[in-house]
């Protein structure tokens, strides 16, 4: 989870640099679709150099690609598909759900584990919405209470990095932790392991 958090701190913080910087010019040629699909490939592309290492084993920054670029992209349109129906308030809350659901079961599907995915989709919607609402927040605070928050009537970059940051924060917790619950062995699995490692042992010791 430190890992992801951190990880995918990173990648937010870029991935909001393309709306903070570039948003007014992409969303007045391309339009909100195009500004989204353009944060979207910006997260895709620079989260496997961040997070490919929670994938476990040998060749970990194909496989993660693999299965992080139909998660997110699948999360990125049903967050984007709720969102423009809803807005904000009910759209937001809704899109976090429906972004969390598609990204966890997308996660396990290519993974190829549905253990505790019930459990594991709760969490990630909780760090998501956390990231995400906490982000708001802040940037709205800090473009109310800094003269250099709102230029033009529009908000500055640096309040949109700091959602970015939390954002990332969150979500990046979330996917640490889906990764790692989906990687991990069953107890019982464990235990199966050792008793049969014991009895080899004891085996050996007769022989």
């Amino acid at each position: 989870m430190l890992r992801g958090s951190i990880g995918f701190a990173g990648v937010s913080i870029a991935g909001f640099a393309v709306w903070a910087f570039a948003g007014r010019f992409l969303a007045a040629h391309v339009g909100a679709p195009g500004l989204y699909l353009a944060c979207a490939i910006a997260f895709i592309t620079l989260s496997g150099l961040a997070l490919h290492p929670l994938v476990r084993g040998p060749g970990s920054l194909g496989r993660f690609y693999k299965i992080f670029i139909p998660a997110f992209g699948s999360y990125a349109i049903a967050w984007s598909a709720v969102w423009f129906a809803f807005r904000f308030g009910a759209g937001e809350w809704l899109g976090s759900l429906a972004g969390s659901v598609v990204l966890t079961g997308m996660i396990a599907r290519g993974l190829k584990s549905y253990r505790s995915i019930v459990k594991v989709c709760v969490i990630v919607f909780v760090l998501h919405s956390a990231g995400y609402f906490f982000g708001r927040r802040l940037m709205q605070w800090m473009a109310a209470s800094t003269a250099e928050g709102l230029k033009n009537g529009h908000v500055s970059a640096l309040p949109k990095l700091c959602w970015g940051l939390l954002y990332g924060l969150g979500v990046g917790a979330g996917l640490g932790y889906a990764f790692f619950s989906f990687q991990s062995e069953p107890s019982g699995a464990s235990l199966i392991i050792g008793s049969s490692t014991k009895k080899i042992d004891e085996n050996s010791c007769r022989t």
